[in-house]
């Protein structure tokens, strides 16, 4: 059986632990122990290339670094090494840029960030808001992984528009 590449952080460390849960399996302690320590070793190094790729990327420019800081598989590693260099909220900033939601608030310690709708429309239906919250935690599992769950407040309703009706100018005489 041939693995998939994966697409995100996420998906790789998921994989890993699948294997390492395999391995574990088996009973073989030394294999496990092995496994682990290969792990190990190679996130140290491609932690370590990731650190040297971000300094070569600032002396390049700032518009070297923003593409590397926006590109989801670059941001993943970069989090996943604890190399990334903007905070959380810009992180977080970042990933619902392209997202029809406002930040409303997160709270580092319990990982809880808060969005309101900005779109039109919609029906308020669950199966929207978990289409909506879904897309939010895609966004935010390569660029905040320090995210631990979302909530969806509902869009805010503006004020009703009053439709004034008035008669119809007369047209009596306006010929």
């Amino acid at each position: 059986m041939t693995a998939r590449p994966a697409r995100t952080a996420e998906q790789a460390g998921r994989q890993v632990e699948e294997i390492l849960d395999r391995l574990a399996a088996t009973g073989d302690r030394a294999v496990c122990g092995a496994a682990e320590e290969l792990v190990r070793a190679l996130m140290d190094f491609y932690g370590a290339g990731l650190a040297r790729v971000l300094a070569l990327a600032g002396q390049a420019g700032p518009q070297a670094l923003e593409r590397l800081l926006g590109d989801e598989l670059v941001a993943g590693m970069l989090v996943l090494h604890g190399l990334h260099p903007e905070t959380v909220e810009a992180r977080i900033d970042r990933a619902l840029l392209r997202l029809p939601v406002e930040l409303v608030g997160f709270d580092a310690g319990s990982g809880l960030l808060r969005v309101r709708s900005t779109a039109e429309g919609g029906c308020g239906c669950p199966s929207t808001d978990a289409a909506a919250r879904a897309s939010v935690e895609d966004a935010l599992a390569c660029f905040a992984a320090e995210v631990t769950a979302v909530e969806l407040e509902p869009a805010a309703k503006g004020e009703p528009v009053l439709l004034q009706i008035a008669p119809r100018p007369s047209t009596v005489g306006a010929s």
